[in-house]
């Protein structure tokens, strides 16, 4: 997480979290790695860093996606994730049969 000091009441203003989404069946797995970012005073209710829980975190970073951009992400991973188990047929280029 990135932090910036906003204010004397608001030290360590999260301004942005990496986050992994990853998926795994079996011996297969993808993943999707990205950056969520947070406007300085975008939060209700600042919470200090030193309270900052894995939870809340990710609460802050899905509310950001919202659900439409998890769907996709989880559909990319699991697409991906298909392709390694049964990867798709490739088109071969060949020589013109006559000549």
């Amino acid at each position: 997480m990135m932090t910036l000091d906003a204010s004397a009441e608001e030290p360590n203003y999260v301004v942005s979290v990496a986050y992994t989404l990853k998926g795994v069946d079996g011996d297969y797995s993808s993943e999707i790695q990205n950056t969520a970012f947070f406007e300085v005073g975008e939060a209700v209710d600042f919470t200090p860093y030193a309270d900052l829980t894995e939870e809340l975190v990710l609460g802050w970073v899905k509310d950001q996606l919202g659900p439409d951009a998890i769907g996709n992400y989880e559909y990319c991973i699991a697409d991906q994730i298909a392709n390694q188990i049964n990867p798709p047929v490739t088109p071969q280029s060949q020589p013109l049969p006559w000549g």
